[in-house]
């Protein structure tokens, strides 16, 4: 049989152990750990539902379920709403509040448009309002069986393996699995970055960043106004569209003043300890610039292994697993898929204020199952 830890444990009888003990008095280090209690047996347990993931939409599928009577518990291998946590530390939502909100629970804050540290508060809070049951740091290693009779398989932080049956299963593992590598030599050099929290490691340092969209224009404004010497590179000859309409003039100015330099219909063609190669579209053209790191804003792309380990269809194309958008279930009974990963590759079809439109109705079609 398995063991778990219990955190409040550990911390009564450290404290135990600290005070009980004479002056002078050496504790054994096993002494300080908490004693192990058996792991929960989950398999004489039969939930209605089980959530892979514990992002904004995932937490918006436990509250349709609580809200709608159902036995229902979420699996995340990192910590509630994980992603906005990697998110930039000072980044600004261009959702209102109110377009992020869950389940009728207000998000009140003082400025239409909620920060990073604002959302990951109000987040916690819905798992709170609702008594969610959801594990953090507790991988899903694998889904078997079919509909109403799934095994969910899971491994803890301290690698206790346990498995749950459910009569449902929903994925909604984001959009951030992994990112999207650019493939060329170099890329695994510890100076090339594909996530971006803050500007201040590159002060007075030649930064490139790749891609023209939010994280690449956001990451080349902040690190310039934080003194590094930014170039930008992207493959088109203009900032995305998608760009927040609040910042586009920004970086237009600082380009157009030579602030940030910038090379358009260009790719990073070779990464180097000390320079970049950046080749032309269409051509051997190329040009090497100095470099001290590189931030390559590519995005990220969803992990789709439980899909099509369970045979759920994936369009090769787009990516989109097939699933009907009324009940957001899969081609396989009682697998349902929930936020961006239900928007294949176009991750910018699906946003937290219509992915947290998943739950009820996956709810209201796992309730009226058999």
């Amino acid at each position: 049989m398995g063991y778990r830890c219990v955190g409040a444990t550990r911390r009564n009888t450290t404290s135990e152990n600290a005070r009980l003990a004479p002056l002078g008095t050496e504790v054994a280090l096993g002494s300080l750990d908490p004693p192990l209690t058996p792991a929960r047996d989950y398999m004489s347990e039969h939930k209605d539902l089980v959530v892979v993931g514990a992002g904004p939409c995932g937490i918006a599928v436990g509250a349709a379920a609580t809200q709608g009577g159902l036995d229902v518990i979420l699996f995340d291998k990192g910590s509630i709403t994980s992603s906005l946590v990697d998110y930039p530390y000072y980044m600004t939502f261009f959702s209102t509040a109110e377009k992020l909100e869950i389940a009728g629970v207000p998000f009140t804050i003082a400025e239409m448009k909620p920060t990073r540290r604002e959302a990951l508060v109000y987040y916690r809070r819905v798992v709170q309002h609702f008594d969610l049951d959801v594990h953090q740091y507790q991988k899903v290693t694998s889904i078997e069986g079919s509909q109403a009779d799934f095994t969910v398989n899971t491994r803890t932080r301290i690698g206790v393996e346990e498995s749950i049956k459910t009569r449902a299963v929903v994925v909604a593992t984001g959009g951030f699995h992994e990112p999207n590598y650019l493939n060329v030599p170099g890329e695994d050099l510890p100076k090339v970055k594909h996530y971006y929290q803050e500007p201040y490691p590159f002060y007075d340092q030649d930064v490139l960043v790749v891609g023209a969209g939010n994280s690449s224009v956001e990451s080349a404004l902040e690190t310039y106004r934080a003194g590094a010497r930014v170039t930008m590179v992207h493959f088109q000859d203009k900032i995305d569209r998608g760009v927040k309409p609040w910042v586009v003039p920004d970086i237009q100015n600082r380009l157009a003043n030579g602030e940030i330099d910038v090379y358009w219909g260009h790719r990073l063609s070779e990464v180097r300890p000390a320079s970049v190669v950046l080749r032309k579209e269409g051509s051997d053209e190329t040009v090497t610039i100095p470099n001290d790191w590189v931030l390559a804003m590519t995005g990220w792309r969803p992990n789709r292994g439980f899909l099509a380990a369970l045979g759920v269809s994936i369009d090769a194309e787009t990516g989109i697993p097939t699933h009907d958008p009324e009940t957001m279930e899969t081609d396989v009974e009682g697998v349902y898929v929930a936020g961006v990963l239900a928007a294949g590759y176009n991750a910018n079809k699906i946003f937290i204020e219509n992915g947290k439109l998943h739950g009820p109705k996956i709810v209201e079609a796992v309730s009226t199952s058999d």
